[in-house]
């Protein structure tokens, strides 16, 4: 435990880092948002600490077969410094900031055609919403879900380059996937090929799916109000980020489950040779 404690504490520096970057980053904060922010921070570290300096996790999947958690988490990061920078050009303007608004400008007015993920954000705001609110949703939709796109391409690339989840070592199955319950019936194989197909399907709708649930709830409930910035900021951020985590899971799990029905080949064959000499 102690030898993990160091590594548990730069881990949860970042998390807090992560949380309060939107607010550090805009001067318009509340008071009681901030306190809420600090306390939603503090909790989060508690809990990278303690999921990150224990033998083994309660839920944090793949903790011990990089570069997993920090690729979600690279773009996780990424996303919310981006979108925090272009919100900041609105209220002091610089050269960096202008820089990121013509970027997503353009990927979001690139992206924003019929029936995509942008269109269908953009689509769940109310007829009367500002025009402003609305340019800002396409832009800052149109560079997350970029981000998002290029973290599933460069953790597959990741895969293939450094050989994942092995990378030269042993795996532990049964700790870097806590929320697995092998015993629960079925081949383990089979389970683990079929969550992740089931992630996989489920990366590629939710960018669909979550606005049509967006726009149901303002139709039969209280909508999200997105002309406040850092609501628009975590709601396009978990909008883009979710569906890319969920579908690099999927892909994790297809890929632990190719290695042990390779390593049960491995066996076979060499129990079969074992026996062939024997007798």
């Amino acid at each position: 435990m102690f030898a993990r404690l160091p590594g548990a504490m730069a881990r949860a520096v970042l998390v807090v880092m992560l949380i309060v970057l939107p607010s550090a980053v805009l001067t318009t904060a509340a008071t009681d948002g901030t306190q809420i922010i600090a306390l939603v921070a503090i909790f989060a570290a508690l809990f990278t600490i303690v999921e990150y300096s224990s033998s083994s996790p309660s839920l944090v999947e793949f903790r011990d077969a990089p570069p997993f958690n920090r690729t979600r988490f690279s773009a996780l990061f990424a996303t919310v410094l981006c979108l925090s920078v272009i919100f900041r050009g609105y209220e002091s303007p610089s050269i960096i900031t202008e820089f990121f608004q013509a970027s997503g400008s353009q990927i979001g007015a690139a992206i924003d055609f019929p029936f995509s993920p942008v269109r269908l954000m953009v689509l769940t705001m109310p007829s009367d919403t500002d025009p402003r609110v609305i340019e800002r949703l396409r832009d800052a939709a149109g560079l997350s879900y970029m981000i998002s796109m290029f973290s599933i391409m460069w953790f597959i690339i990741l895969l293939r380059m450094h050989h994942w989840p092995r990378r030269g070592g042993a795996f532990n199955v049964w700790v870097n996937l806590p929320t697995f319950d092998p015993t629960a019936g079925g081949d383990v194989v089979e389970r683990l090929q079929r969550d992740g197909r089931i992630n996989i399907i489920l990366g590629f709708l939710l960018p669909f799916l979550i606005p049509a649930t967006l726009k149901l709830v303002s139709l039969f409930g209280t909508p999200i109000q997105l002309d406040n910035t850092h609501t628009l900021i975590w709601t396009v951020t978990a909008w883009a980020f979710l569906p890319a985590s969920i579908l690099m899971r999927g892909v994790a799990l297809s890929r632990v489950a190719s290695m042990i029905q390779m390593q049960r080949k491995k066996a076979y064959a060499r129990a079969a040779a074992e026996d062939m000499q024997a007798a």
